[in-house]
């Protein structure tokens, strides 16, 4: 049975940092009409009111059943009483925060990572109050040229293994497709989806987790620890493929029936999903 169904954001409903289409849109309010909805990603309130909620209208009853967790649910939004209210926020310390740009800029720039001033366009380090993050070509760069970067994640890989060695008491994992991602340890998407069964009172494996980094060492995949459900996509036109047979078997009362029931993976095989 699936009771709640959450999302990450970049490339599983939306480009990187682009708004969603009026076609997810409209699936998402259809969708949050018959279950709870949570999108959790890495990026902070800002990107997601961009993204999503100025896509979605802002009187639709459905707004209440959508949970917004920015920077990997160490932030909490819900809508109400016709606003975005934030329910809590897990801050690093002034110290944490400089520890983790210290050494993400240490990192980058020893492995030959740190791209000239001039090819980067927007902020190459972020500070999101719960989370530090490092965009390699800026944070508004082009989606064209952030795909060419590290296409394989070996890159990201090796900058974050190379950043966790230096930053022990933190968690550092591969965000988007030039971004590294820095949170207090044992903060990820598990720890937001946690949250989120939390809220709305319903057991683990009734949730259904849809995103495009579920294979190992993706930043969607600790969730498969929880015994969630999980449906792995290459992009968000995968993502709007299968919201409708989604919706169709909720509608009908056969989510039961849903292949990610058993707490599998359900995607494809090779790639960079991992099969069945």
């Amino acid at each position: 049975m699936i009771a709640a169904v959450a999302f990450d954001l970049d490339d599983t409903l939306a480009e990187s940092k682009t708004p969603i289409s009026t076609t997810m849109a409209d699936l998402l309010v259809r969708l949050g009409r018959l279950v709870p909805v949570c999108i959790i990603s890495g990026g902070r309130f800002e990107q997601f009111r961009d993204q999503v909620v100025r896509l979605l209208p802002p009187a639709d009853p459905a707004l209440e059943s959508l949970h917004l967790m920015p920077t990997c649910g160490t932030r909490y939004y819900r809508h109400t009483a016709g606003e975005w209210r934030q329910i809590y926020a897990d801050d690093l310390t002034p110290e944490e925060k400089r520890d983790a740009i210290e050494a993400i800029e240490a990192a980058a720039k020893g492995l030959g990572m740190w791209e000239p001033d001039e090819i980067v366009t927007g902020d190459r380090i972020e500070d999101r109050g719960s989370q530090i993050t490092f965009s390699a070509l800026g944070q508004r760069a082009e989606v064209a040229r952030k795909k060419t970067w590290d296409p394989d994640g070996a890159k990201r890989q090796v900058l974050r293994e190379e950043v966790q060695r230096a930053l022990p008491a933190l968690e550092v994992r591969a965000g988007g497709s030039t971004s590294i991602d820095i949170t207090r340890k044992g903060i990820d998407k598990a720890y937001g989806v946690r949250h989120f069964a939390a809220a709305i009172d319903v057991d683990l494996g009734s949730i259904l987790f849809v995103g495009d980094r579920l294979d190992p060492g993706g930043n969607d995949a600790p969730v498969i620890e929880l015994g969630v459900q999980t449906h792995a996509v290459r992009d968000c036109r995968e993502t709007e493929s299968l919201l409708p047979r989604l919706i169709s078997a909720l509608q009908n009362g056969s989510g039961g029936a849903w292949p990610g029931d058993g707490h599998g993976m359900c995607g494809h095989d090779g790639g960079k999903h991992p099969g069945r």
